[in-house]
């Protein structure tokens, strides 16, 4: 079994760090092909592994049992997502106590996307903001070490940069310990976003968040809907190697590598992997570093 692992404990040990994040899967098809992506990526010994949260709360029961069996059967330290979706404080609270009681240590605190179509609307007693159930859990919870979500490029939802980072500053003073970045393709976004969250007072730790492409469809659909925007070289290589699954992966590996060697030569403290449930284009990036 595990030993209790807080990650702003480890993150606090000054090396960089990596870390995966997973979503669970649909089907036994997709849980199979997870199973196999987690015991590929177990021998890189993550510092942690993350596994997503559905619409509304609608996997909340299998969240749970796949963070505990990450961590009290395959042996990985594992943080658990949960939204404000589609929850009222008392359903928050018992997810809250089931993952202690699992002994799930790390919760990366969110809002949560309302369905496709829809504007945000909170739960029946529930919260608004992810601030809200940051305090939340700090105040009930004080075992959990809580991350927070963070975007280079603006939240998608926020009128503008600086509205969108007086939100996270709220988030950071309710009691977020550590921060992870939406996805991003240009290094130079995730490091003037840094400077300005330093200027406005923010000190935890800021965990780049790297998507390794693997299909262009995928990827444009996924930057559309979170903000993100790819620059221009990297669109004309995506552009010329779409249809071709093999050269697409080699595109999506070269630039997340690049990207990593720079975030890593400049001292971030570690970087999280958005895996899509798959390791080879993770394990060839990792490889590559020199962590």
């Amino acid at each position: 079994m595990l030993a209790e692992v807080r990650i702003d404990a480890i993150l606090q040990r000054g090396q960089p760090v990596f870390s995966f994040e997973f979503f669970p899967p649909k089907t036994p098809a997709a849980a199979e092909q997870l199973l196999r992506t987690i015991d590929e990526l177990r021998s890189i010994a993550p510092a942690f592994v993350s596994v997503t949260y559905g619409a509304m709360g609608s996997n909340r029961g299998q969240v749970i049992d796949l963070v505990a069996r990450i961590r009290n059967e395959i042996g990985l330290n594992p943080m658990a997502h949960l939204s404000c979706t589609g929850h009222s404080r008392s359903e928050i609270a018992a997810i809250l106590d089931q993952l202690a009681a699992a002994g799930v240590d790390n919760v990366l605190a969110l809002r949560g996307d309302p369905p496709k179509g829809e504007s945000f609307v909170s739960a029946p007693d529930g919260f608004a903001h992810a601030s809200d159930l940051t305090a939340f859990i700090r105040s009930g919870w004080p075992s959990i070490c809580v991350g927070g979500a963070c975007y280079p490029e603006k939240h998608p939802d926020a009128p503008d940069a600086a509205t969108d980072l007086a939100h996270l500053v709220r988030k950071v003073e309710a009691g977020a310990d550590f921060l992870i970045t939406q996805l991003f393709f240009d290094d130079t976004d995730y490091f003037a976003f840094v400077e300005r969250a330093r200027e406005a007072g923010i000190r935890v730790p800021i965990l780049p968040g790297i998507m390794p492409i693997t299909d262009v469809g995928g990827v444009r659909r996924m930057t559309a809907m979170c903000g993100a925007g790819i620059p221009a070289a990297l669109e004309s290589s995506l552009a010329a190697a779409d249809g071709d699954p093999t050269r697409v992966l080699a595109v999506g590996v070269e630039h997340a590598t690049s990207q990593c060697r720079e975030l890593l030569a400049r001292g971030v403290p570690g970087v999280h992997f958005y895996t899509l449930n798959k390791s080879p284009a993770t394990r060839r990036i990792v490889t590559a570093l020199s962590f």
